[in-house]
């Protein structure tokens, strides 16, 4: 019987799974999405609530404007699962998902597909991964700044400037017939915050915009940022998806809002996976991975050990 180290060296690592197994896992679930996307929608309308109702008053209030932040960060992980389109067996459902979670997210689905195409396609490559265009921290001035969302917001408004106003010859990662899907799709994101400002303001409210959205999403941002550094940090700079990227086994509450996407060796891998496969899939991948983790403290630990 073969070795589990020769086997490897003789199979390509997307032939690591049979394709029986494969087939299994790759079956998308409306039911299940759904029951995931409720889930994670309650634990934002719940914490938010708690946040903005002034049941709770003065620090009592703090941990769940953190929560609540935080759920609002994490519709990053639903967007990108639906840009996936394997949240949802419906390929409407998902693309629709998708854009409102990049509203609430900040991120536009539109844009976001090619760019995170691309960062599959050339994972890890200088001058192709798209990822690799920020620095990663290599020391704690930068290190900070990055876990401050600082960086992450000036790159959003200048992105978003630059997708309202057609300006898209620098971002080689958008073909020529995907260019006015995008710039109306982001148009139309910013005309939806102009809107949620002139309704709030109008209801004599306008501080809301600030306080039940703005304020909680910089607050969740760090938290996505610490999450987010342990994807491919550290990581081999080559095509090898055994190398390239990194799984962090992490608690339940933050698997949940992040949609699996700490099962971040096995997305790469297998980019068909549902999130709902992905814990399965690790049971039998694992053994193969080099960039496994306990927690994402103890990789963001081994980072600033680094510096």
């Amino acid at each position: 019987m073969l070795s589990q180290s020769t086997q490897q060296q003789n199979l390509k690592p997307q032939q690591l799974l049979p394709v029986e197994t494969l087939k299994s896992l790759n079956q998308r679930s409306n039911v299940k999405g759904i029951l995931q996307l409720m889930a994670h929608l309650m634990v934002m309308g719940v914490s938010g609530y708690l946040w903005g109702s002034q049941v709770l008053e003065g620090w009592l209030a703090v941990p769940f404007l953190v929560i609540y932040g935080f759920s609002l960060a994490s519709m990053f992980a639903t967007l990108h699962e639906c840009v996936h389109r394997t949240a949802f067996a419906s390929q409407r459902f998902n693309d629709l998902v998708a854009w409102w979670a990049g509203v609430l997210s900040l991120y536009n689905s539109t844009y976001y597909r090619p760019y995170h195409k691309w960062h599959h396609r050339y994972t890890q490559i200088p001058g192709k991964d798209p990822e690799l265009a920020e620095a990663k921290p290599s020391n704690w001035r930068e290190y900070l700044l990055h876990l401050s969302g600082l960086p992450w917001w000036w790159g959003k408004l200048q992105t978003y400037w630059e997708l309202i106003t057609g300006q898209l010859d620098n971002y080689y990662f958008i073909k020529e017939n995907n260019r006015e899907a995008i710039i109306r799709s982001a148009r139309l994101q910013i005309l939806v915050y102009g809107s949620a400002i002139a309704l709030t303001t109008a209801l004599g409210h306008p501080e809301a915009f600030f306080l039940y959205w703005l304020l909680p999403l910089a607050v969740g941002q760090p938290i996505l940022r610490f999450i987010l550094l342990a994807e491919h940090t550290g990581c081999t700079y080559d095509d090898n998806p055994l190398t390239n990227t990194r799984t962090t086994l992490t608690v339940f509450p933050i698997r949940l809002l992040m949609w699996n996407m700490p099962y971040h060796s096995e997305h790469h891998l297998y980019p068909s996976l549902p999130f709902h496969a992905l814990p399965k899939a690790h049971q039998q991948l694992a053994p193969y991975f080099q960039q496994i983790e306990n927690g994402y403290l103890k990789v963001n630990q081994n980072l600033v050990q680094q510096f």
